[in-house]
C-alpha cells in the first residue's frame, strides 16, 4: 500500500511517500538534483513499488523547496537537515522497521555519504556520487579521456580533425585540463571519496559505466578500494528499462546481504 506522509523540517513542511511492506529493514530513497520523489521518469516510484512488493518498506520524500514540499531550495549541500527529518518521519510512520538503509543517485549519493550516519542510516547505496566543482564549460577530466580514447580509435574522428572539423583550441583546453593536478584536499572530490572510506562495508558504490558523472567520481576515487558495482549503461538515472532492472536487481541483492 501507498501512502502520502508530511512531516516537518526546519518550519517547513515536507512531502512523503511511504511504499509499507512488512520486512524490518526500510530504504529510504535520497532524490538528487532537483528531481521531485518520484525520480527521473518515475524510477524512484516504480523501484519502490518493486521493493515492496518484495517485503521491503520504502520512503521517499520531497526536500525544502522541491515538488511538493515548501521552504526554501539551498541545493544538496544543506538538505542535512532534510534527510535526518525524513529518516525521522520514516521511522514514525513504519516503527516496526528497525534498520535503515539509504539509496540515492548523483548529489543524493554525495549528500548520503555525507550525511547519512548522522540520520542513523545503517548502509547507504550511493550511485553516480557528485564529486564535480565546475570551473569551466568543458565536461570532467575522466570524460574527456575517455572520449579522447574512442576518437583516437575512431577513423571518422580523423578525417574530422585533418578537415578542420574538430575545434582545436577547445581540444588544447580539454588536454590542459586533463593534465591538471588531482583533486586537493578540502576539494567536494576529497570530500565525497573521504566521506565513503569511512563507511567501509557499509557503502557502495554503484556506478552507470558510460555516464560522465560516474567517470568524474572513480576518476576522483581511483586510489581507493570501495566496494562497487557497475551497470553498462550511459544513462546516469537508469532510464531505459533494462536500467531499470538492473538497478532493481542491484538494489534487491544489497539489501540481502
Amino acid at each position: 500500500m501507498r501512502r502520502l506522509i508530511t512531516f516537518p523540517c526546519d518550519g517547513a513542511t515536507l512531502a512523503a511517500t511511504l511504499d509499507e511492506a512488512p520486512g524490518s529493514t526500510g530504504l529510504l530513497i535520497v532524490s538528487g538534483g532537483n528531481e521531485v520523489r518520484h525520480g527521473a521518469h518515475r524510477g524512484s516510484a516504480t523501484l519502490a513499488q518493486t521493493l515492496a512488493e518484495g517485503g521491503t518498506p520504502v520512503f521517499r520524500y520531497d526536500r525544502r523547496g522541491v515538488g511538493d514540499s515548501d521552504g526554501q531550495n539551498r541545493g544538496f549541500a544543506h538538505a542535512g537537515d532534510d534527510l535526518r527529518a525524513a529518516a525521522a518521519a520514516f521511522r514514525h510512520a513504519a516503527p516496526h522497521v528497525t534498520r535503515l538503509c539509504g539509496f540515492g543517485n548523483c548529489d543524493a549519493a554525495t549528500l548520503l555519504a555525507l550525511e547519512g550516519r548522522s540520520a542513523g542510516i545503517a548502509r547507504v547505496l550511493l550511485a553516480n556520487p557528485w564529486t564535480i566543482e565546475q570551473a569551466d564549460d568543458l565536461p570532467p577530466a575522466a570524460a574527456i579521456r575517455a572520449g579522447y580514447a574512442r576518437q583516437l580509435r575512431d577513423p571518422a574522428e580523423w578525417r574530422r580533425l585533418l578537415s578542420g572539423g574538430i575545434d582545436i583550441g577547445k581540444a588544447i583546453r580539454g588536454a590542459l585540463k586533463i593534465a591538471r593536478a588531482p583533486a586537493r584536499p578540502g576539494t567536494l572530490a576529497t570530500r565525497v571519496t573521504q566521506a565513503i572510506a569511512g563507511w567501509g562495508d557499509d557503502a557502495t558504490v554503484l556506478l552507470a559505466r558510460d555516464d560522465n558523472t560516474a567517470r568524474a567520481f572513480a576518476d576522483a576515487a581511483r586510489a581507493n578500494a570501495f566496494r562497487t558495482h557497475t551497470i553498462d549503461t550511459s544513462s546516469h538515472s537508469f532510464a531505459r528499462a533494462a536500467d531499470k532492472q538492473a538497478l532493481a536487481d542491484v538494489v534487491t541483492r544489497w539489501l540481502d546481504e
